[in-house]
């Protein structure tokens, strides 16, 4: 996911909370219907994994 395709700086704090929830949603529907297709259960997404690079995961 990346930010500046979201996010611009003339939203307002609001406006940037609710695409970064949309965001979210859709990345979870996205997980969940292809975790669905495999026959399997996704685990939600956890927001600190957006925080830490992917070494530290």
């Amino acid at each position: 996911m990346n930010a500046t395709q979201i996010l611009n700086d003339d939203m307002t704090l609001e406006e940037k909370l609710a695409a970064i929830d949309l965001a979210m949603a859709n990345a979870q529907a996205v997980a969940d219907d292809q975790a669905r297709a495999n026959g399997q259960v996704a685990a939600p997404l956890d927001p600190a994994d957006l925080t830490m690079c992917e070494g530290c995961q």
